[in-house]
C-alpha cells in the first residue's frame, strides 16, 4: 500500500483543472468529428463505412472505460491512482492526433492511427472525469458537473472556428492546435494536483487497510455490475437504463433534425442543420442553474422535471410544425436536458457503494451515455420509418417518456434503500 500525506485542495481548484483538462481533450474529439471524415472519405466512398469508421471510438469505448476506470480505482501511487495514467495517456495522445493528417496518405495507415488515437484517448478520459468526485464532495457535484459540461460544450465552438479559420489554408497547422490544448492541460493538471490528496483515496487507503491481508478483495468491473444487477432495489440499474434511454433520445434530437428539417419543413441543408444552435446556447445558459436547482430540490427531481421539459418541448414542435417554432422547441429541450445531463453521472457517483469504484462507476456512466448514442438514431429513425419523418418529434418524445419511466423507478429504488439505511439495527 502507498501512503501519502493528506492535504486540503479547494473545490474550486479542482474543478478548474478537471474543467481545463475536459475541454482540451474535448476540443480534439469535436475537431476529429469534424474533420477526419473528409480525410477517410479520400480513400472510401461508401458513407456507410465511413460512418462505421468514424464510430470505431464509441466502440472501443464500451470495453475500455469500465476496465481502464476500474484499474485505476485498484492503482495506488504517490501520485494518487488517476494521475499516473493521465500525464502517460494524454500526451500519447496528443501525438496520435498529430500524425493523423500525415497517415492519410493511405487508408490502412490512416486507419491505425484512428484505432490508436481512440484506443488511448478512451482510455484516459474516464480518469479525468472521475478526478472531480475524487475531491468534491457528494452535496457540491452537480455544480463541479455543471462547470465540466459548459467546457465540454464550449469545445463545439472552439472546434468550429479551427476548421473555419485554419483547415482550408493550413490544414496539417489545423491539426496541431487541439493537441498542443491537451499537453498544455495535462502540464498544468501535473504541476497543480495529486489525486492522493483527494478524500475518496485517503477512504480507499482505509477501506484496503480493513480489508487487509492475503485474502484481500480488488474490486472488478464484473463485481460492480453483479452488484447493480442483484441489488433488490435496482436503483443503479434503473438509472443506467434511464441514461441509454435519455441518450437515446438526446442523440436522435441532434443527429435527425437536419433531414427532419429539409424533410418536413423544408428547409434548405445549411438552414437545417443550424437549428440546433439556438439549443446549444440555452444549454450553456441553463447548465449552473440546473446544478443549483438540483442541490436545492433534489438530483433526481430535478432529473425527472427535466425530462418532462425535454418532451413536452419536443411534443409542442410536433404540433407548431414550422421553422421558428423547431428552433424555440429545441432550445426548450435543451433546457429540460441539462436537468438530465448535469445530475445523471453524479447521482450514480453518489450510489457508488465505495470510494474504491468511483472510476468503474465513471467507466460505467460512459458505456451507457455511448450506448445511448449509439443506439439513439437508429432507434429512432426505424421509428421514423414506420411513421414518416413528420411525427420524428413524437417519436424522440415517446423515448423520453421511457426514459422518465426508469428514472421514476430509479428514483422509488433510491428512496427504498434510503429509508432502510435509516432504520434503526
Amino acid at each position: 500500500m502507498v501512503t501519502v500525506a493528506p492535504r486540503q485542495v479547494g473545490t474550486r481548484r479542482v474543478t478548474f483543472l478537471v474543467a481545463l483538462a475536459v475541454f482540451a481533450q474535448e476540443s480534439t474529439w469535436n475537431f476529429y468529428d469534424a474533420q477526419v471524415p473528409p480525410l477517410v472519405r479520400e480513400h472510401v466512398t461508401s458513407a456507410a463505412l465511413v460512418g462505421l469508421l468514424m464510430g470505431m471510438d464509441n466502440l472501443l469505448s464500451v470495453f475500455v472505460q469500465p476496465w481502464i476506470g476500474n484499474r485505476s480505482d485498484n492503482t495506488r501511487t504517490a501520485w494518487g491512482r488517476r494521475i499516473p495514467y493521465i500525464v502517460v495517456g494524454m500526451p500519447i495522445a496528443a501525438l496520435l492526433f498529430l500524425l493523423v493528417p500525415y497517415a492519410s496518405v493511405s487508408l490502412p495507415l490512416l486507419v491505425a492511427v484512428m484505432f490508436g488515437y481512440a484506443l488511448v484517448a478512451n482510455a484516459y478520459k474516464p480518469l479525468v472525469e472521475s478526478l472531480m468526485p475524487d475531491f468534491v464532495p457528494p452535496q457540491r457535484r452537480s455544480r463541479a458537473s455543471a462547470i465540466i459540461k459548459i467546457a465540454s460544450a464550449v469545445t463545439v465552438i472552439v472546434a468550429a472556428l479551427i476548421s473555419i479559420l485554419v483547415v482550408d489554408e493550413h490544414p496539417s497547422l489545423a491539426f496541431m492546435i487541439p493537441p498542443v490544448l491537451m499537453l498544455v492541460a495535462v502540464a498544468v493538471l501535473a504541476a497543480m494536483l495529486r489525486d492522493s490528496w483527494s478524500p475518496a483515496y485517503q477512504q480507499a487507503l482505509r477501506e484496503d487497510a480493513e480489508d487487509a491481508g492475503p485474502a484481500r478483495h480488488r474490486p472488478r468491473v464484473r463485481d460492480s455490475v453483479a452488484f447493480i444487477v442483484r441489488d433488490p432495489e435496482r436503483a443503479r440499474l434503473w438509472l443506467l437504463v434511464s441514461i441509454v434511454l435519455f441518450g437515446c433520445a438526446w442523440a436522435a434530437s441532434r443527429s435527425l433534425m437536419t433531414p427532419y428539417g429539409m424533410e418536413t419543413l423544408g428547409m434548405s441543408r445549411g438552414d437545417a442543420g443550424g437549428m440546433t444552435l439556438p439549443g446549444g446556447l440555452a444549454f450553456l445558459l441553463a447548465a449552473y442553474p440546473a446544478a443549483l436547482l438540483a442541490e436545492r430540490f433534489g438530483r433526481i427531481h430535478v432529473m425527472l422535471a427535466g425530462t418532462v421539459l425535454f418532451g413536452v418541448a419536443l411534443l409542442f414542435g410536433a404540433v407548431v410544425r414550422t421553422p421558428t417554432g423547431t428552433v424555440v422547441a429545441l432550445a426548450v429541450a435543451a433546457v429540460g436536458a441539462t436537468g438530465f445531463m448535469i445530475n445523471a453521472v453524479v447521482v450514480l457517483w453518489n450510489l457508488a457503494p465505495s470510494a474504491r469504484v468511483l472510476g468503474t462507476y465513471t467507466g460505467l456512466y460512459a458505456v451507457a451515455w455511448a450506448g445511448g448514442g449509439f443506439l439513439g438514431p437508429a432507434l429512432v429513425g426505424g421509428m421514423v420509418d414506420v411513421t414518416g419523418w413528420a411525427l420524428l418529434l413524437v417519436d424522440i418524445a415517446v423515448v423520453t417518456v421511457a426514459a422518465g419511466v426508469a428514472l421514476a423507478r430509479a428514483g422509488i429504488g433510491k428512496r427504498r434503500a434510503d429509508a432502510e439505511r435509516a432504520e434503526p439495527a
